[in-house]
């Protein structure tokens, strides 16, 4: 398979999937579409946070993704393999961990907003 297609179809899917949350988030709490995890689902403050949030760092990451995947195939010596597949993983993960980090900086696990101040 073309290096550059590839990318295309990995990242580039990434990237264009990360447009499309980031312009049509959920609006309500659902089991389908959106970010779903027992946190961000316990009420409708904390899925809009948890929504935006993701959204974003998604589309940031799946952007840094793309444009990563698109410089290793035009710049790859030889034809690249399992590369942009792991900058599609890292970019999911570490969005994850970033909007976890939000939840628990944000909101307590009772799912109240949290007011302390450092």
């Amino acid at each position: 398979m073309d290096s550059l297609i590839y990318v295309l179809t990995t990242n580039g899917l990434l990237f264009l999937l990360s447009i499309i949350f980031w312009k049509f988030p959920p609006k309500k709490i659902n089991n389908l579409y959106g970010y779903r995890t027992f946190k961000a689902m316990q009420n409708q403050q904390i899925w809009d946070f948890a929504n935006n949030n993701f959204n974003k760092t998604l589309l940031v990451y799946a952007g840094l993704s793309f444009l990563g995947g698109l410089v290793l195939a035009n710049f790859s010596a030889k034809e690249i393999t399992w590369e942009p597949m792991v900058l599609v993983m890292l970019s999911i993960i570490v969005s994850i961990i970033k909007t976890e980090r939000a939840l628990s900086d944000n909101f307590t696990e009772e799912g109240k907003k949290n007011n302390s101040t450092f």
